[in-house]
């Protein structure tokens, strides 16, 4: 399904569309367990929490956020050993998504492994870009990190290549060995990693390390996921610092507020914390996630597809979208596939919960199965 087509039959092309999916049901937003979205299930950082709180008591709400966004890219550069000039936050990743399509867009033919994200072709509509799909095959087995599945553009038809990593949909971890190779191939390489830092040892498959010898890559990561603050709108950029200065024109004066500012500068800039954090977080991602996929497998109608993120795609034997809105009638919101390119009515994506999450989910999907 194209986006135009996405955009004109109402169909959402995110998940997380708590308040319109209460208001449809005549619901209470309090009444759903949305695993439409893929977010950690715990709540924020303590030290986070501490830095909004500080920065609503002090003046991080009647000043004006500080454009350079200093302090955060010393945190962020900080964290990923390298130097600030190579870090942009944004307003999200899908703000930063917008600025990599404009790139993308001088460069040439983007080409797009689908089924995937549909904000990347969000963001190359903004320029009227060319695009090119490339289809996954929609089976893999259960081990990572994975190899690259397409060969080498040796002809040159597509000069932009957009990579997810942990691919979305789908779960499928790229390993970083067969992903540098790329970037002799493609004038400009833009790899989303925003769940990677989700996945256990899924750091050492970034490709964060390669930016500051290859100046035609792009890599975007969102706090979104990983902190649980999508409200907040947090993500950055790591780039050369020629292209992001560029970016820094094209922008808004102030594309990130205060108080995502203070509370990404807190989270950031306390290392130990995020380790701590990251642990608990890989621990919640493989644990929960092994249990809730042969849980899930186990279920008639349906299989589950191996997954190295905090997202689990299913596949029905017939359309799954009647047992969707079932399911949301009984309070549980899953992902409709439909804006994921390449993907159809038989198909559904659900975010992993902390344990009495996913018990609701699998007593809600057992009694609507039976």
């Amino acid at each position: 399904m194209s986006l135009a087509l996405i955009l004109s039959s109402g169909l959402p092309p995110h998940g997380g569309n708590l308040s319109q999916e209460a208001l449809r049901l005549g619901l209470r937003p309090s009444q759903l367990l949305d695993a439409s979205a893929s977010l950690v299930p715990f709540r924020p950082p303590r030290v986070l929490q501490r830095a909004l709180k500080q920065a609503i008591k002090g003046s991080g709400l009647r000043d004006y956020p500080d454009r350079s966004q200093a302090a955060l890219r010393e945190a962020i550069a900080d964290w990923h050993g390298l130097k600030p000039e190579c870090v942009l936050p944004g307003n999200g990743a899908s703000e930063l998504f917008t600025w990599a399509a404009r790139d993308a867009s001088r460069a040439g033919v983007s080409g797009l492994p689908e089924p995937g994200f549909a904000d990347y072709r969000r963001a190359l509509t903004c320029w009227n870009s060319s695009l090119k799909s490339l289809p996954l095959s929609l089976r893999w087995p259960a081990l990572w990190p994975q190899a690259w599945p397409f060969q080498q553009d040796s002809d040159g038809i597509c000069q932009a290549l957009w990579i997810t990593n942990p691919h979305n949909p789908t779960g499928q971890l790229w390993s970083r060995a067969s992903l540098e190779p790329l970037l002799q191939h493609h004038s400009l390489v833009i790899c989303d990693e925003a769940f990677l830092p989700l996945v256990p040892a899924g750091e050492a498959q970034s490709m964060i390390p390669l930016v500051e010898k290859h100046p035609n890559l792009v890599v975007i990561r969102s706090l979104t996921k990983l902190l649980a603050i999508a409200g907040l709108r947090l993500g950055y950029a790591v780039a050369s610092p020629d292209r992001l200065r560029r970016w820094q024109q094209w922008r808004d004066p102030w594309p990130v507020n205060g108080l995502a500012l203070a509370a990404g500068q807190a989270v950031m800039a306390d290392q130990a914390g995020m380790v701590r954090w990251l642990k608990s977080v890989h621990d919640w991602v493989a644990h929960e996630g092994s249990w809730f996929h042969q849980q899930l497998d186990d279920l008639p109608g349906f299989s589950a597809l191996p997954s190295a993120a905090n997202y689990q795609l299913l596949r029905g034997e017939v359309s799954l979208l009647d047992l969707r809105e079932r399911l949301a009638r009984r309070g549980v919101l899953l992902r409709d596939c439909r804006s994921f390119a390449g993907l159809g009515v038989n198909w559904l994506r659900i975010g992993l919960q902390d344990r009495r999450g996913n018990r609701r989910i699998l007593k809600a999907l057992k009694k609507e199965l039976s």
